[in-house]
């Protein structure tokens, strides 16, 4: 939410907010990476978070521009969605080589060419950012409303589906913050639409519950006792946990204890992208989770480790190695793609969105 203090939060923060905009096309669309390779496209994930962070430092046209660009490009696919919907309810199943794509180009085009893209987490990300955004004070027309219930009835329908997570992998599995994601963005449907979606975003948020807790904390994934911290988006920011709950208490100390290396959270410990290095952007959450919680100290620790990872013109990478990145992984990446990603939207997004709660826990 903002805050009220709109220019001294954009001073402060004026260069990530200078990246954001630098990586926006005029259509309202973030780039992930304007430089990277692989990158060139808008992911309703990152979007979403990014969004979010420009609303709370007053960039409200900003996150207008991108909620806008997600209703026109979503427009044409409502009738894709209604078929899907009405082939699941007849046949009991639906081709996920024909589900809603992860990514977008910037002209909304999107792309078949074999990438991981069945992702159910942005859309229920997209709502729940959509939500703040109109409780910033955006604008909630009828092109965002006909958006949010595509969106809502899809998620509805398909949230239990197994598909690629955060990190576009495990295509066959229930993820927890995929699940978590879904749930949030729910109850955002239910709040901007209706209570017809309460059904749903309560049954999602049980089966994290039943089928996405091992050993007394979240997982990962079912039938998996890792941990993965993008759990810490299942209290920050979705809340649909507290701070205290015994189960996210003990998650939240696993990732501590296991995913923290040289100052830097890693995303889950088998990781091997870029040789599973630390990732700005996880830092930068678990920043923020601290910061909302009161403990500032700890999120201000979080992030300098962040600042330190920083180019000398600002730019803030995807992940950087730490002491456990595994060598031949990193090489065999670096040498297929380049350099990890950098300057990165959603890292810097992240970043904005930790110091604000830094200086004002209630954001």
């Amino acid at each position: 939410m903002q805050t009220g203090r709109t220019e001294p939060l954009v001073t402060r923060h004026d260069t990530d907010v200078r990246f954001i905009l630098a990586s926006q096309d005029p259509n309202g669309a973030y780039l992930a990476s304007p430089s990277f390779s692989q990158y060139p496209y808008c992911w309703l994930r990152d979007g979403s978070f990014i969004a979010h962070a420009m609303d709370v430092v007053g960039q409200s046209a900003s996150a207008a521009a991108f909620h806008t660009w997600v209703a026109t490009t979503l427009a044409p696919l409502d009738d894709h969605v209604r078929s899907l919907i009405r082939t699941r309810d007849e046949e009991g199943r639906v081709d996920h080589d024909r589900m809603l794509p992860a990514r977008f180009r910037v002209d909304g085009r999107a792309e078949r060419d074999g990438w991981p893209d069945f992702q159910l987490d942005g859309y229920g990300q997209w709502l729940w950012s959509l939500e703040r955004h109109v409780w910033a004070g955006g604008d909630f027309d009828e092109r965002l409303r006909l958006a949010a219930s595509t969106v809502a009835d899809y998620l509805a329908t398909f949230w239990n589906e197994p598909c690629f997570d955060a990190w576009e992998e495990g295509r066959t599995q229930h993820h927890g913050s995929t699940l978590a994601s879904a749930a949030a963005g729910l109850r955002a449907a239910t709040r901007l639409l209706g209570a017809s979606y309460e059904p749903a975003a309560t049954a999602s948020w049980r089966f994290v519950q039943e089928r996405c807790v091992m050993h007394g904390h979240f997982t990962k994934r079912f039938a998996n006792p890792a941990v993965d911290a993008s759990l810490v988006w299942l209290a920050t920011p979705f809340d649909l946990v507290s701070d205290s709950d015994e189960t996210f208490t003990k998650t939240l100390a696993k990732i501590e204890r296991e995913l923290i290396v040289d100052g830097g959270v890693h995303r889950y410990l088998a990781d091997t992208f870029y040789g599973g290095g630390a990732w700005n952007l996880l830092t930068a959450g678990l920043a923020w989770h601290h910061a909302r919680s009161g403990r500032q100290g700890r999120a201000r620790e979080l992030l300098a480790w962040i600042e330190s990872t920083r180019a000398s013109d600002g730019a803030l990478p995807e992940q950087v190695p730490t002491r456990r990145t595994d060598r031949w992984f990193h090489h065999y990446w670096s040498e297929r793609w380049g350099p990890s990603a950098s300057p990165l939207s959603w890292s810097h997004a992240m970043v904005i969105l930790a110091k604000v709660a830094t200086e004002t826990p209630d954001s």
